[in-house]
């Protein structure tokens, strides 16, 4: 063994205890860094003295030659990772549909003074006061009033679902173009890897920024991450190139891989019918529909509305064709009714209402000519004879009266109060899945965070115990050199 052996065992000493006090600093230094993985040394003792040969010194035993640093690496459960993925996921979705929904309970009003419930309920009023007095010139007028009143409500709904559905489209096409460009991210990080990897390094913060957009994508778009080894190079502990998957609610692959270790991208595309109700006719990623995996994506699309199989679904969709189908039942029952009577002059009813289009909720009307004259509501029941209020009794019976089109012994009135009803249930769901899978998510987060968070106070107490070492390191080659230099420059000192 070479006599100053013990130096360079003090030294590798040194060296190693300083790379951890590096690393501790450098934890430290991130505690508040989103996505940043604690990291931490691996100490390996090194090779003793004499090695195993044939020719090695023959001394008794072996003698150690100090320690070194084996590897830097991050501290990171990838089960931990998976499960966090898998829920937040599912919590990008029901929070995506609770916040659509939420907005349109918000429009809807319901129950207040100011819905539709509420407003047609005056429209019901206004029609049994003028079948007590048909000839008052005022109830004629409040009844025309009450009837804009309704029309200008349905109109008002059907606009502000259709500006809704805009913002929706818009939120998605941005939600699509985040996803493509965390893609493109996540494999630039990919092919950052590839080069250095080879070389025997560890990436840890490249690791630490692939997985924080990986998270991200996550919320979007369940998926599947596992890794392939980049090079027979690598070092053990390398996590190699990141491969993703797409997968459905169970977690289970649907034959898409959105990045590929090759550097292949599986851009998320998304298509729209040129129809008015404009919905989305395909949302895919390598030719597979998006919609089968969970994510805000999917929450977006289902609000906003699809095509299948030739239907169009989809929350604003739906309630969009509920008013227009009641919209269309009332005006024209409406109609008929108002047609079977008289108005002052002894002429037959006009049409009370009009309608114009497809979407009947946004295109009711009150007729001009009631606008411009009451006098020609009809009624009576019997011409030239304005005392009856008899036809605007049916009318106002109509309300409650089952009518086929909108499905078995349902009225208009019980017809608004099912969809409002729906409407409430599903809010109230999507918001409790809300909560629910922010809890799930939550909790996983927190375990994740337990094992990969930075703790400042056992950082500190790292820091101690390397600078303990580090110095105790200096002392034994203080030591050394002392013994080194009595054999150098005291020894062979007598006679002279």
């Amino acid at each position: 063994m070479s006599t100053f052996h013990g130096l360079e065992m003090a030294k590798q000493a040194l060296f190693a205890q300083q790379s951890a006090l590096y690393t501790t600093g450098h934890n430290i230094s991130n505690a508040n860094t989103d996505g940043y993985s604690r990291q931490r040394v691996n100490f390996e003792a090194m090779n003793p003295y004499p090695s195993a040969s044939r020719n090695r010194p023959q001394i008794p035993g072996q003698i150690g030659t100090g320690v070194q640093i084996g590897s830097v690496e991050r501290v990171r459960s990838s089960f931990l990772d998976y499960q966090f993925r898998a829920e937040n996921s599912k919590s990008g979705y029901w929070n995506t549909k609770a916040s659509a929904l939420s907005r349109m309970e918000d429009l809807m009003n319901e129950p207040s003074e100011n819905g539709l419930a509420k407003t047609m309920d005056q429209f019901w009023q206004s029609l049994q006061d003028l079948a007590v007095s048909p000839d008052n010139a005022g109830a004629r007028s409040v009844v025309v009033e009450r009837g804009v009143a309704v029309a200008e409500t349905f109109n008002y709904f059907s606009k502000s679902l259709h500006s809704i559905r805009a913002d929706l489209q818009n939120q998605t096409d941005v939600t699509v173009k985040d996803a493509n460009s965390l893609l493109r991210q996540i494999n630039g990080i990919n092919e950052q890897v590839k080069q250095l990897e080879p070389h025997g390094y560890v990436a840890n913060d490249l690791y630490d920024e692939r997985d924080r957009l990986i998270d991200q994508l996550s919320s979007i778009v369940n998926i599947k991450v596992t890794h392939e080894k980049s090079s027979d190079g690598a070092s053990a502990i390398a996590e190699g190139i990141a491969k993703i998957e797409v997968v459905d609610s169970n977690g289970k692959p649907l034959g898409v891989t959105l990045i590929d270790p090759s550097g292949e991208i599986n851009e998320i595309s998304v298509a729209y019918t040129e129809e008015a109700m404009g919905a989305v006719t395909s949302l895919e990623a390598g030719g597979i529909s998006i919609l089968d995996s969970n994510g805000s994506l999917k929450g977006l699309i289902e609000s906003f509305g699809y095509e299948s199989d030739g239907n169009v679904s989809g929350v604003y969709v739906d309630m969009l064709k509920d008013l227009n189908k009641m919209a269309k039942a009332f005006g024209e029952t409406f109609n008929q009714v108002h047609h079977q009577g008289y108005d002052l002059d002894g002429n037959e009813g006009i049409d009370f209402f009009e309608i114009n289009g497809e979407g009947a909720a946004g295109s009711i009307t009150v007729n001009q000519e009631l606008l411009n004259d009451a006098d020609k509501l009809a009624a009576s029941s019997a011409a030239n004879n304005a005392g009856d209020g008899e036809n605007a009794g049916k009318l106002a019976d109509m309300f409650n009266e089952n009518l086929e089109v909108l499905g078995k012994n349902t009225s208009v009135t019980s017809f608004y109060q099912s969809i409002i009803g729906e409407l409430g249930v599903n809010a109230q769901e999507a918001i409790r899945m809300t909560e629910n899978t922010y809890t799930l998510r939550s909790q996983v987060e927190n375990q994740r965070m337990s094992v990969s968070a930075v703790s400042l106070d056992e950082e500190m107490a790292n820091m101690i115990k390397f600078q303990h070492a580090y110095n105790a390191s200096a002392r034994s080659m203080t030591a050394v050199d002392e013994m080194i230099d009595r054999i150098i420059n005291n020894m062979g000192l007598v006679g002279r």
